[in-house]
């Protein structure tokens, strides 16, 4: 089978790793995938194992949204029609191409499938969560003429089927990760703070990650005496947040790190990961931190609460630093809760969050999809 693959390679950010993981682990099953997303012309390196990598232009790209330029869809068209692939699948970049793509597809004969990654509050209490609900309501007409949707949970399955998407046309497929290759081991990076327990924040800083709260947190808990706190990301909250938080407070900016082995190595370095959203989807990077068996700090936007049930510290999206205060020192003078919380979270990504069961759901979705004569 031959997976025309539309996705992201850069910025840095859950879509891209989603993209690549998912695509490496098709390759590995013996799949054919070609490669299509936003980027220069040759200015990105690609894996020698794609049938073809198309470069699509854009006009404005970052890690939430893509404006693509006019001719895009006429290079996508056109290569589709030369790469003759079975299906589609679209890690869904949030770019107006995404809603010409089942015309695109239709006109072609080939099946479509979506996979739609936009975070969501579970309860929608907040401005931001109003924003995001936008996006589902901009988007559910459109997802509603894709052959089948990919969600990664209840509640966001139960809210497009509220916005009128059929509910057939919608499957859930939770995120995965490799469990062999996001696993607790020797970390060189803990040779540099041997006496400190560390904690760990991964992602992009942004709003609706809502650092500033953990910082605050950090910072009223006088959490500098005991321990320090990892920054993993880049956005454009940066520069603000840095210039308030500094290492005296025991903050740490490493910025944004592309290479797994590093990541990894600093993941296995901590012992306690936190995750302060208003609004998520499903995290790639809670499940990393779970795997690598790490304590697990959350909050219960998106599926994140229902992922960590059990198995770590699930907040309120509301009034996060004033938990975090709390919350972050009993870590510090009872340290077996790191232990004791980080087998649970590994022991839960292995029950259900592999990256292994998520690819045999994904190959029997495509299995079921209807066959059709192209027309190229």
């Amino acid at each position: 089978m031959h997976i025309a693959w539309l996705g992201k390679k850069t910025p840095f950010c859950g879509n891209v790793t989603y993209s690549r993981e998912i695509t490496n682990a098709l390759l590995d099953r013996g799949y054919k995938v070609s490669f299509l997303h936003f980027s220069e012309e040759s200015n990105e390196s690609s894996p020698e194992n794609y049938v073809a990598e198309v470069n699509l232009p854009f006009l404005y790209k970052s890690q939430i949204y893509t404006i693509h330029s006019p001719k895009s869809t006429k290079i996508l068209l056109r290569s589709l029609k030369e790469l003759q692939p079975d299906l589609v699948h679209a890690s869904l970049t949030l770019s107006p191409l995404d809603f010409a793509l089942p015309e695109i597809c239709q006109k072609l004969k080939i099946p479509l499938v979506a996979t739609f990654h936009p975070p969501f509050d579970s309860h929608w209490r907040n401005i931001k969560s109003s924003t995001q609900y936008l996006t589902y309501k901009l988007y559910a007409p459109s997802l509603a003429k894709y052959d089948q949707t990919i969600v990664f949970s209840d509640l966001q399955r139960d809210l497009l089927i509220q916005l009128g998407v059929p509910a057939e046309k919608l499957v859930i497929i939770p995120n995965g990760v490799d469990t062999e290759k996001y696993t607790s081991g020797k970390s060189f990076f803990k040779e540099k703070y041997p006496h400190h327990q560390l904690y760990v924040y991964q992602g992009r800083i942004a709003v609706e990650k809502n650092v500033e709260s953990l910082l605050k947190a950090w910072k009223q808990a006088n959490m500098k005496q005991n321990a320090k706190l990892l920054i993993i990301g880049d956005g454009h909250l940066t520069p603000t947040l840095k210039s308030l938080y500094h290492e005296e407070d025991g903050v740490i900016w490493l910025g944004a790190i592309v290479d797994d082995e590093k990541r990894i190595d600093i993941l296995r370095s901590a012992d306690v990961f936190v995750l302060p959203s208003l609004v998520e989807g499903l995290s790639l990077s809670l499940l990393e931190a779970m795997a690598c068996g790490l304590a697990c700090i959350a909050t219960d936007a998106g599926a994140d609460g229902e992922v960590l049930i059990n198995a770590g510290v699930v907040l309120s999206t509301q009034e996060v630093t004033t938990q975090l205060k709390t919350i972050l020192p009993l870590f510090v003078h009872h340290p077996e809760m790191s232990n004791l919380l980080g087998k649970k979270a590994r022991n839960r990504v292995l029950e259900k969050y592999t990256l292994s069961d998520n690819l045999t759901k994904l190959e029997e979705l495509y299995n079921q999809l209807p066959c059709r004569k192209k027309f190229f």
